[in-house]
């Protein structure tokens, strides 16, 4: 059986050239992973739909997003201009993840090449994440009755104040974030259980953390997990604070991957950030996670 991708090519939007978000990197991504031999084909999602994003996000925000209404400091917040191809862009890396959930229930593991949008909630986006598609495939999947108990992973160099915000008075969702301390967003929201990394932090004691943090999860009877594998941990990220190496990334996703793969627990992947300064490099950091999934297989 070959892993279960999922991808767009309305990943991509039109934000400008000069964007410092490297919206490339899902095109080039899906290459990669075609030329690699890690894929195959791709399953194509849906835009996701306004009963489902309802989930998570409330309809007038919703509404504001399809509609391009939302005010100013909203648009600003986000980061990114509020054009169609930012709107189609959001409904469908959305529709992906809930899409890549389903195929985990299916197949154990699958992934998306998009998402991990873990700063926008219920009423507002930011930090360049519109809608949550986390919490809207989280929600879906309970709803569903797909999922009883689901862990988020949230390995993003920044903290995932969303899900955190979303999920805080929901006992079938647990919010896991380890991130940077003195990163954004300045102000952190209080994840279930939230794990402050100090500035420069090398390979070896990240790696620990992690397994530590992992150990105590395997206690938990959790049904389903979905990981936020951001790589703006790489040391030459241009908005991370680590120092945490190529290797150091590939063995962080092999590590959470086979934890819960070998446990029977449903994984859906996404991709989370990355801002590294030379795109190939960024490209080769984000298949890490697909690789990691595909070697299970």
């Amino acid at each position: 059986m070959d892993l279960s991708v999922v991808n767009h090519e309305d990943y991509f939007a039109k934000i400008g050239d000069d964007h410092k978000f490297p919206i490339k990197k899902f095109g080039n991504l899906a290459a990669y992973l075609k030329e690699k031999k890690i894929v195959k084909d791709f399953y194509k999602p849906y835009a996701c739909s306004l009963e489902t994003l309802k989930r998570a996000h409330s309809e007038t925000y919703i509404n504001h997003i399809k509609n391009k209404t939302l005010d100013e400091n909203g648009v600003k917040k986000i980061g990114f201009p509020l054009v169609d191809s930012v709107v189609q862009r959001s409904l469908v890396a959305t529709g992906g993840t809930v899409l890549a959930s389903k195929l985990a229930i299916k197949n154990r593991i699958a992934c998306n090449t998009a998402g991990g949008s873990h700063h926008a909630n219920f009423n507002e986006g930011a930090g360049y994440c519109v809608f949550n598609d986390v919490a809207v495939a989280a929600q879906y999947l309970l709803e569903r009755n797909y999922a009883g108990k689901i862990l988020i992973v949230d390995l993003d160099v920044h903290q995932g104040n969303g899900n955190s915000d979303i999920f805080k008075n929901n006992k079938n969702v647990f919010t896991f974030s380890m991130h940077s301390k003195s990163n954004y967003p300045a102000k952190k929201s209080k994840s279930d259980l939230d794990v402050e990394l100090e500035d420069n932090m090398e390979d070896v004691q990240y790696l620990q953390i992690l397994k530590d943090n992992l150990n105590q999860f395997n206690k938990e009877k959790f049904d389903f997990v979905f990981y936020i594998a951001g790589v703006d941990i790489h040391f030459n990220d241009r908005l991370g604070r680590l120092k945490i190496s190529d290797e150091g990334i590939r063995k962080r996703d092999e590590i959470v991957t086979e934890n819960f793969f070998t446990k029977g627990i449903p994984l859906c992947g996404v991709l989370g950030g990355g801002y590294n300064k030379d795109l190939n490099k960024l490209v080769e950091l984000h298949s890490f996670l697909h690789q990691s999934c595909a070697k299970l297989i």
